[in-house]
This record gives C-alpha cells, structure tokens and sequence, in this order.
C-alpha cells in the first residue's frame, strides 16, 4: 500500500509546503508526541521518588548512563534493524518495552520494595527501548514525509518532543499532587497506546518490489564501513560531530539533576520549582519550533549550526552560575530555543545527504554519537557534581565544549579560506 499525501498540500507564508500538511505525518507527529510525553511522564515520577528515597546524586547520574549507553553500543545496530525490517514493528517492540518499565515502577511503588538494583534495571531497559524506537523512527519520518518536506518534519518532530517536555513535567507533576505516584505512573502506560495502535495498519512497511533488501549486518567492520562513508562526507562528519560533541559533554545530564538545581535555588516549593526548570526549558524548545517553522527561519546550514550551539553553551553556563530564579529560568528558556534549533538542523542535514540505501545505518551512527555519548554526560555532569558541586561541573563542562567548538568553528573557517584563496 502507498503512502498517503493530501492532493491540496498546505501552504506556510512564502509558499512553503510543510510536513504538517501531510495527513499520515501529522497522526504519526501527534502519536510521537503522546509517546514522548508518556517517557517524560515517567522521568518526572520515577526521577522524584528515587530522590526522595535515596538522595543520590550517583543513583540520578547512572539514569543518565542508563538511558543512553545502548545507543552507544547498539544504535548502529538497530539502523541496520530499520534497513532490513519493517520500522513500524520495531517501534511496537519499543511502545511494548516503555509501557513494561511504566509497569515495573508502579509495582515496586506499590509493593513499597523501591531498591536500587531494581531501579537500575528498569532505567537500563528504558534505555533499550529507546535505542530500537528512535533510529527507526528517524527511517520512517523520511518514509512518510519524503525529502522535499524532510526538513520541515525533521523540525516539527523536534518540536513535538519539546512539547512532551513541557506538557510531560506537567502531566507528571498534576498526576504526583492529584493521585500520586503509584496511580500516576499506571496512567502513564495508555498515553504509549496511540502510536502502537496506529503502527499496526500504518502503509509504511517494506516494500520488496520497490528495492532489494539490504544485506544484514556483519559485525563491527559493517559499522565501520558505515563511518567512512560519514567521514567521507563532510556534512555529514560535521554535523555528527557536532551533536556528538554535546551530547559528551552536557547531553541532557542536567535535567536529571533539576531537583538539585531546584532546591539550590531556595524558592518557595522545591517540587514546583523542579516543575518550572524543566518546563522553561521546554517551553523554549516549544517557541523555537513554532517560530521557526512557521516563518521558515533558519534553513539547514553548517555554519548556522554551530553558531547555534555555542550559543546553548554560553546559555547553560549562565544557568549553572545563576542564583537568581527569574535569570535562571530566563537562560534555560534560551538554551531550549537553540537546541531544538541546532538539533533538528544537524538531523536534516544528515537526512537529506545520507545514501537511500544506507539510510538506516547512517541514522544509527547519527544516533549513537548524538545520544549515545550522552553517556559521558553523566560522568561529567552528574558523578563529578557529587564531588564538585552540580554547578561547577554543568558549567566547567557548557566551557570546554564553548572551546571545542570555537576550535572547530576557526579551524573550518581557515581551512575554507585556503581553498578559495579569499582574503580572512
């Protein structure tokens, strides 16, 4: 069966045809939502009673660890998955294993037996499920938006996740205050349903008579194959080391530790100042999104990629330094604004000049360095704050990736002006 897109496409101002004017990308972009909701649901849940049980900086770094090692050791694994198989049964196995952990927690609230070995099972299979739902995903964004309105979808699935960082630390502060967490995180399971209902018949599936199935992979040396064809493209090398660069050093290791962030912070509730952290920074996301699609601003470009940035770093600098609750809010409404903006930038980008054929593996190794070294975030961000302070460590780390990317930024530049002989 053929994909589906509406004969009248939409308009933006310009002329520009966007994604959203695509019927089946718009139930897939709100369905992703629900489902990156439901995931925040449960960070906000599991996250706070871990905290209060616990108090262990340690424990909240190894979420992070938790959540994104198996991308760095099997994303480009289950890109070769979405090159083979059907990418709409892969995202199923991943609703299937999100809404297991959603169980999990709220049996182990209830039966009041919350240990921390249980809870570090849970937090690695979370992250097993991520690493077969997300490069899949990516395949099927291109499946269903096609690469005329590529960047668009790139950009609106972006902001739909910020989006579930705003409404999800709401739904999930609402659900702790009206029902708590035992009831919260059970509720939490049927906002996974709608995207696995709508897989199961979505026209997006393999098609033989189109293409040959591509060849399985073999190992670690057809990983490596799959990194030189990146390397040999230099869009494609700069922007995977770019969201590579960031995910090592601060990745989102610092929302893990908001409730400390909160509590530093002394003002008022610390539950409903947790709440506003994280929400100022999803909001921001949020507003880029809506600003920037619906005026078509910022188009994919390298160099606009790593203006963007460095701009974050300085903005989670600021953050980590601040004790001031309305310039700390202010910085990380910033720093969302340009990470939905870099990051959907640096996706496009990769999207659109990766071989059709190697689409999946490619989008695999994009995965693993953009969510995969996020692993070293929480050594750097969360383990070295149990030693230094989370304020040192989440701004001595925003410094050093300023500097790795002002080095990079020069060294492109320079390296541009040879081959074209133009004056500095």
């Amino acid at each position: 069966m053929e994909p589906r897109i509406d004969a009248s496409p939409l308009q933006a101002p310009g002329g520009r045809t966007t994604a959203f004017a695509n019927r089946d990308f718009r139930i897939f972009l709100f369905a992703t939502s629900a489902a990156m909701t439901a995931d925040n649901v449960e960070h906000v849940i599991s996250y706070w009673v871990v905290f209060q049980k616990f108090h262990s900086p340690s424990l909240l770094a190894f979420a992070v660890v938790s959540h994104w090692a198996p991308y760095l050791a099997f994303a480009a694994y289950t890109g070769g998955l979405a090159d083979r198989f059907d990418v709409r049964r892969l995202i199923q196995i991943g609703m299937v294993l999100f809404m297991g952990v959603s169980i999990g927690w709220g049996v182990m609230f209830l039966t009041d037996s919350t240990v921390q070995w249980k809870a570090m099972v849970l937090l690695l299979t979370h992250g097993l499920a991520g690493v077969i739902w997300i490069p899949a995903s990516q395949v099927l964004i291109y499946k269903i938006a096609g690469a005329q309105q590529l960047p668009s979808a790139v950009r609106l699935n972006a902001t739909g996740r910020y989006l579930a960082f705003l409404v999800g630390p709401a739904v999930g502060s609402v659900l702790l205050l009206m029902v708590g967490p035992i009831s919260g995180i059970f509720i939490n399971v049927l906002i996974y349903a709608p995207l696995f209902l709508w897989l199961i018949s979505a026209p997006y599936g393999p098609n033989s008579a189109l293409a040959p199935r591509p060849q399985g992979i073999r190992g670690f040396a057809d990983i490596w194959r799959t990194m030189q064809v990146v390397k040999k493209n230099p869009i494609l090398l700069s922007m995977t080391l770019l969201v590579g660069a960031s995910a090592f050093f601060i990745g989102n290791a610092y929302q893990a530790q908001m409730p400390g962030f909160a509590f530093d912070l002394g003002v008022g509730r610390p539950d409903f100042a947790y709440m506003v952290l994280l929400g100022a920074d999803a909001a921001g996301g949020l507003t880029a999104g809506v600003v920037l699609e619906s005026r078509g601003l910022l188009p994919p470009k390298v160099r606009t990629a790593y203006v963007l940035a460095m701009v974050w770093c300085c903005a989670l600098a600021g953050f980590a330094r601040s004790n001031t609750y309305v310039v700390a809010i202010s910085l990380l409404f910033i720093a969302g604004f340009v990470e939905l903006a870099f990051n959907s930038m640096a996706q496009s980008l990769v999207q659109m000049n990766a071989p059709p054929e190697l689409r999946g593996r490619v989008m695999g190794v994009f995965a693993m360095s953009a969510n995969g070294m996020r692993t070293f975030s929480g050594l750097s961000v969360g383990l070295l704050g149990a030693r230094i302070g989370i304020h040192n460590s989440l701004s001595y780390s925003a410094a050093a990736l300023l500097s790795l990317y002002v080095a990079i930024f020069v060294t492109r530049y320079l390296a541009r002006q040879r081959q074209t002989g133009e004056p500095p």
